[in-house]
């Protein structure tokens, strides 16, 4: 009568005497998920801080194009800004007429439209002329923000 085919366990001995492991642990298992969550963890985070710094870059941006806009408008009509037509100052409503007060409504309008809680001002001193842009930036590390931009006309 023949055996059936089976083999027999392989079992592997070290040089005194026991028995080696084979396979993975469940400990080593839970280790191995623990540091691999926490790598995630680390990731989201990074991503979180990516959003926030680009959001940021992304108003200063606008502040920075709505500063030259009417920058370029007072260039437009530079006899009326050098006369005092496009001052005004930050909650002021804008004065004035013809021209320079639909530059400055349109232009006041755009800034507390693009900008969170947007605000701005022109001042002038002779001919330098200083546009200042501010909002509120609540994510990003400080809350308030501003730019600026001088120029002579």
């Amino acid at each position: 009568m023949n055996a059936p085919n089976t083999k027999p366990p392989i079992a592997l001995w070290n040089a005194h005497g026991a028995r080696f492991s084979r396979g993975v642990s469940l400990i080593e298992i839970l280790i191995t998920v623990l540091i691999l969550a926490i790598g995630l963890l680390g990731l989201a985070g990074l991503q979180a801080t990516s959003l926030r710094n680009n959001q940021g870059a992304y108003v200063r941006t606008q502040a920075t194009y709505l500063a030259y806009e009417i920058t370029d408008a007072m260039r437009a009509n530079i006899t009326v800004a050098r006369a005092g037509g496009y001052n005004i100052g930050y909650g002021a409503s804008p004065a004035g007429s013809g021209i320079a007060l639909a530059d400055l409504t349109a232009w006041r309008n755009r800034v507390s439209t693009i900008l969170p809680v947007g605000e701005s001002q022109i001042t002038q001193v002779g001919t330098t002329f200083t546009i200042s842009v501010r909002w509120d930036d609540s994510r990003g590390v400080e809350a308030a923000q501003e730019f600026q931009v001088v120029t002579q006309l």
